[in-house]
Order: structure tokens, then sequence, then C-alpha cells
């Protein structure tokens, strides 16, 4: 797979320890538009869990599907459900909510982890990516103790900021807005601005450690 310089520390193949994963003939395919299993909302506070039928063979969920661990060994892919909604190359887990308005706020422990991704992708985003490195994601980004925001394979450094324990993102879909919030100030640490075209879900990059997602809350008050 053909990469910019420095990607590959970013976004590492999940599956370096394992060989190198099976892929589609066809590359770049999207995704058809709507799933059964999918909740789909256009109101505010969006409740999700993880979708496994989307996690790497790396990712392993728990806590009924609202958290998810990084194994360096994952599953043998052979032993994992093949689907078109899955990620076969990267770390990669998506919420099982599509949003298609609103203003929503979730929230993410993050434990013993040092690389890792959190914002909104959209649903019909290609497999064959990692989030933040195509027009179709847009994440906040962990790693070497730096936070960055990333979309189209472009970062932007997000300063003064350490690694608390607890994140929150906002995202307001008519604004075209989507903001990582320190918790504990109810600030918007940084945000990006976007057009949303479509269904999005929420959608998180794991390379090492633990995420717990906390789902369908209201947004701090006095956020700004």
């Amino acid at each position: 797979m053909a990469m910019p310089l420095g990607l590959g520390q970013y976004c590492r193949l999940a599956g370096r320890v394992m060989g190198a994963l099976s892929r589609r003939q066809t590359r770049g395919t999207l995704l058809p538009a709507i799933r059964w299993y999918i909740t789909q909302t256009a109101g505010n506070n969006v409740q999700f869990k993880l979708d496994d039928r989307t996690a790497h063979s790396s990712l392993d969920l728990f806590k009924k599907d609202t958290g998810v661990i990084y194994r360096i060994l994952g599953l043998d892919p052979s032993h994992v459900q093949q689907n078109p909604e899955r990620f076969r190359d990267w770390a990669v887990v998506f919420g099982d909510g599509r949003i298609t308005g609103g203003r929503h706020y979730w929230e993410v422990t993050v434990k013993k982890s040092s690389e890792f991704r959190l914002g909104v992708a959209e649903a019909a985003m290609s497999r064959d990516d990692c989030v933040g490195t195509n027009r179709s994601s847009w994440v906040f980004g962990y790693v070497q103790r730096k936070w960055f925001a990333m979309t189209t394979n472009q970062r932007v450094p997000v300063p003064l900021v350490g690694k608390p324990d607890r994140v929150g993102i906002l995202l307001d879909y008519e604004a075209g807005l989507i903001g990582l919030v320190d918790i504990p100030k109810a600030k918007v640490i940084h945000s990006m601005r976007v057009t949303f075209r479509g269904p999005l879900c929420p959608a998180f990059g794991l390379w090492d450690g633990e995420l717990l997602t906390h789902s369908g809350l209201e947004e701090p008050e006095g956020l700004k």
C-alpha cells in the first residue's frame, strides 16, 4: 500500500505481527448506503454501541460492546466473519449509530493507550482506508504524547493538551462542526469545520490499550 512518508507510524497495519491480510480485488469501493442493523438518528445525543461487524481482527469488544481493546496478535483473520463492513487492514471500529442531523456529545475513557484516534466518518467510507486519511473521516489523534486533528491525511497539531483519562467529542451536523472537548473545563479545545453530506458514524482507531465509550450524554453545561 502506497503511503506518504510518516503515515505508517501513525496508522500502522494492525496486522504487522500477523502478516499481510487478504484484500479485496476492487479498491476504494463504497458500502451500501443503509444496513438494517444500524440505528439512524437525526435527533440529538445519539446513543450507540461499537459495531462488531466493522471491527478489525486485532480489536476485541467488551462491556456490552461499549469498549474496545487492542490485541497485538489479534484473531486469525480466517476465523473472523468476512463482510463488506469490516476493516481488514486498519485497527478501526465504528459505532453502530448513524447520524443524519442534530447535535451530539459522547465521551471516551482512555486506558493504557499511547496511540488512538477518535472522531466520525461517513458510514459508507471505504474499509480500505484508515480514519483520518481520506475526505470521509475527521478525527482527533494522539501519538508520541501529542494530539493532532486529521482529515484527508493532513495533520494539524493540537497544542496545550496533555493526555487526559477521558475526553469528549462534540458533533453538530447542521453547523458542520466536530470538536475535541476538555471535560473538566467544559471547553472545546480544537474544532474542525466540515460540510457533512451523508450519514456519519462515531469512529475509533486503536493501536494499544483500551477505549471505553460513553454515549447518549448531554453536553457539559456552559460548553464553549
